[in-house]
Parts: C-alpha cells; sequence; structure tokens
C-alpha cells in the first residue's frame, strides 16, 4: 500500500490524472447537470465534485497499476 500510495503521489501521474479529471468530469457535470444550468436551477455542488474526484481516483489507480506492473511490484 505504501508503495502505491508513493507512485500515486508522483508528479507526472498526478498531472495526467488532473488533465483526465478536469476534461471528463466536464463531461460529465454538463450531461449531468446541463438542464439545471440551462434553466437557472441551482446545481449539486457535491455532485459537481464527485464528477471530478471519481475519474481523477480512476486514473491515477490506472495510471499506478500500470507502473507498478512494469516494474515488477504489483
Amino acid at each position: 500500500m505504501k508503495v502505491f500510495l508513493r507512485t500515486a503521489c508522483t508528479p507526472h501521474i498526478m498531472r495526467n490524472a488532473v488533465k483526465v479529471a478536469l476534461v471528463v468530469g466536464t463531461v460529465l457535470n454538463a450531461v449531468n447537470q446541463g438542464s439545471h444550468v440551462w434553466r437557472g436551477e441551482p446545481i449539486s455542488w457535491w455532485q459537481v465534485a464527485m464528477n471530478y474526484l471519481v475519474p481523477y481516483c480512476v486514473s491515477t489507480y490506472s495510471a499506478v497499476k500500470n507502473e507498478m506492473n512494469h516494474k515488477g511490484q504489483s
């Protein structure tokens, strides 16, 4: 677990995960809350946060597992 967390905090993995989260999270927010924004209704900030957090976590997990497999640490 320690190796996993250390690898997850490396700058290149974090930078790539942020990029993925910005793109995917924005699309998810447009799909999930676009009608609310269009009608001028309030949006769920909890849902906004989750729409960015989930892709970040998935991207990070995938990148870390891939890097650990290449280094034989899985």
